[in-house]
């Protein structure tokens, strides 16, 4: 599966980060930001799948994956659950936030789950619980078409380099683990539209994201960004967040998203969502 084209909306303002999956504190975010949407509790019946409404907060700037249509949010993501929601009899509502927002919506039962390019790793698996895993994500970088500050995708070139991630994120996660690298300043974005202004303005080095958003990304910016070739920076992979310990929903939404996958439809929702060639 491969993504591609670019559609990304204005930056908002990061929500309240959990203890888990909230960055360091040493670097900066962009101050030009605005709240998350307000999250509503989710049905009771929820987990049960027996009618009533499914509400899934998502992140809509992270092409393919979410995205506006217009005021639509849409996506290979949002396809998936409207999937699931159907295959339960229920009615999909969408809430639109950040994604540190999101995450922390799902922890506290605002939202029914979280779907919004949610990288499975050990940190998030204290607080929330994740549904089968439905794609591989590459992780990428992103760099100024015109400058060669950064020249490989490897952790050592990160270092004292200025590194854009969004806020939250496994990338943000990684580049803040001095194990892996020591960049000069790690910049976070609420949104990758900024992060790209930003990098066609020489105000940072490099983007690291996920390779199919990136693919987006540089469609999009008339030839000013180029994702730098060689091995993938690293691999993780994607999945549904829903409450820790929320296992009746997972058994309804598994056996979904694996016959999604066996049957090629969450190929088709790439297809239909990929416009970069």
């Amino acid at each position: 599966m491969t993504a591609c084209g670019s559609k990304e909306e204005e930056p908002a303002a990061p929500a309240a980060t959990p203890e888990a999956t909230q960055a360091p504190e040493a670097s900066e975010a962009p101050a030009d930001t605005a709240a998350p949407a307000d999250t509503a509790a989710p049905a009771d019946n929820a987990a049960a799948g027996e009618g009533g409404t499914l509400i899934v907060g998502t992140e809509a700037g992270f092409a393919p994956y979410e995205y506006l249509d217009g005021d639509k949010v849409v996506g290979v993501d949002m396809d998936i659950c409207q999937a699931i929601a159907d295959a339960l009899g229920m009615t999909l509502e969408i809430q639109n936030m950040d994604f540190d927002g999101a995450l922390l919506a799902v922890q506290q039962g605002k939202v029914d789950m979280v779907a919004a390019g949610v990288s499975v790793d050990d940190e998030r698996q204290k607080v929330m619980d994740f549904s089968s895993k439905y794609v591989d994500s590459t992780e990428v970088v992103v760099v100024n078409a015109s400058q060669g500050r950064v020249g490989t995708p490897t952790f050592d070139e990160l270092n004292d380099k200025i590194v854009g991630v969004q806020q939250g994120n496994i990338a943000d996660l990684y580049v803040s683990d001095e194990e892996n690298c020591k960049p000069e300043k790690i910049v976070r974005y609420t949104k990758f539209a900024q992060a790209a202004e930003d990098l066609k303005n020489d105000k940072i080095d490099c983007i690291v994201m996920d390779q199919y958003p990136a693919e987006e990304l540089v469609a999009g910016s008339g030839g000013a960004l180029k994702i730098l070739e060689g091995d993938p920076l690293f691999v993780d992979s994607y999945a549904i967040a829903v409450k820790k310990g929320n296992q009746e929903l997972l058994d309804k939404i598994n056996p979904i998203i694996e016959k999604l996958i066996a049957d090629g439809t969450i190929d088709e929702f790439f297809a239909k969502h990929t416009t970069a060639k």
